[in-house]
């Protein structure tokens, strides 16, 4: 009998031709102790009982799926947006942070560490650090400390060492880079908790599993307001992609789904300053991942740029890089001024102001066309707090809506 195609990961951790594990060998004991533990931890009924409590009790999940009356009269479908921005700390990371420390825990790891763009996954690190007692140590790009400097400050009062990164153009990906060299340095006490569904195998099938409540969510929450479980479209921010892969997880398989991505364009994906990896990436190695990559002729990692912290990455998680080659995605490439533009019309239409990165899949909504009853599900994937300054400074970007 054939076997059934799926997007989701192989036993050998690949997606397609995407994904595996190229790692320091000094890594190699640590990565391979992980693959062993984490699916046999995930799938107990003690972490599932202690995880969802969490997500209940702490996160404050579910989080609600509602209808955008405004919006959905403007681009004519029925448009309900996956409210992540709602969840405490303010996006959908602290998902992912709390299962992983549950996991690191039970695996005995006494410290944490963790990579950071925007701010919101190192946010969501410290403050489960904080819960649970731990020591945290964020590596952020020292670009991104400056554009995010009230979530550094969160992450300091919350008890986590910040540590700017000035190396390369000082961003999430040189971020990443110093945290992997500290993991080199510390891998029998120390737990990497990777932010997005990037890096080594397992790490971008267990970020997606972690996610993964997001759709799992969307299902009941459409069952109960239209009466089926599934939408006609299905859309969502990547800049590595965890958002998103909570967002298609339980309908990746399911063809009367459409999924929508939208990417960092920057100044344009055909331009050097952009961070649209499906679009300008080639087949590469990066943060242990084989996947797109944005890459000089010579095969040198593009320094990506985006005005979006979050986005502002040269890579792509191997789960989307294989959507996208396979065409089970569509992904646009979404502008600077096309985000800012999106994320005012949607803070004046429906009182919700957005996170920059969840403003770049709002935008795309502009270049589809819809029939009237398609059900669309968006996800906001983050509140638009940490962001104010980058809008107020680039409000000539958003037109009329920037009149104020």
């Amino acid at each position: 009998m054939e076997k059934k195609k799926t997007f989701l990961v192989d036993e050998r951790g690949f997606y397609g031709e995407y994904g595996g594990a190229y790692i320091p060998e000094i890594l190699y004991g640590t990565v391979e102790n992980l693959k062993r533990s984490y699916l046999p931890i995930l799938e107990s009924e003690e972490f599932r009982s202690e995880y969802m409590q969490l997500l209940r009790d702490y996160v404050g999940r579910p989080s609600p799926l509602y209808y955008a009356s405004r919006m959905s009269e403007k681009y004519g479908c029925r448009l309900y947006l996956k409210r992540e921005d709602l969840n405490h700390t303010g996006a959908h990371k602290i998902n992912n942070t709390i299962g992983q420390i549950l996991l690191a825990k039970k695996m005995g790891k006494r410290r944490i560490i963790a990579e950071t763009g925007a701010g919101q996954h190192g946010v969501a690190t410290a403050t489960v650090c904080a819960l649970m007692d731990m020591p945290c140590v964020v590596y952020q790009g020292a670009l991104d400390v400056e554009r995010q400097h009230t979530n550094v400050e969160r992450m300091k009062m919350l008890g986590a060492e910040v540590r700017p990164v000035r190396t390369g153009n000082m961003t999430l990906k040189d971020a990443t880079n110093e945290a992997i060299r500290d993991w080199c340095c510390h891998p029998q006490d120390t737990f990497y908790i990777i932010g997005s569904t990037v890096g080594p195998h397992p790490y971008p099938d267990m970020v997606a599993r972690l996610q993964s409540i997001i759709s799992e969510e969307i299902k009941a929450q459409l069952m109960e307001k239209i009466g089926r479980d599934y939408p006609d479209y299905l859309m969502a921010c990547v800049g590595g992609g965890s958002n998103a892969a909570g967002t298609v997880y339980h309908y990746i398989d399911d063809e009367r789904v459409n999924i929508v991505l939208a990417e960092a364009g920057g100044q344009g994906a055909d331009t050097d300053h952009t961070a649209a990896t499906i679009h300008r990436g080639r087949l590469g190695i990066l943060h242990g991942s084989r996947t797109l990559v944005m890459q000089t002729p010579d095969g040198q990692i593009m320094e990506a740029e985006s005005i979006s912290a979050g986005l502002d990455y040269p890579g792509i998680g191997p789960m989307h890089a294989n959507m996208a080659a396979q065409h089970r995605a569509t992904v646009f490439s979404i502008n600077d001024d096309e985000a800012v533009r999106a994320a005012y019309e949607m803070t004046r239409m429906e009182g919700i102001i957005p996170a920059l990165e969840s403003a770049h899949v709002v935008a795309a909504l502009s270049k589809m066309t819809f029939r009237p009853e398609d059900v669309v599900v968006l996800t906001v994937s983050g509140r638009g707090d940490k962001d104010v300054e980058t809008y107020l400074a680039n409000k000539e970007m958003a037109g009329d809506y920037g009149q104020f």
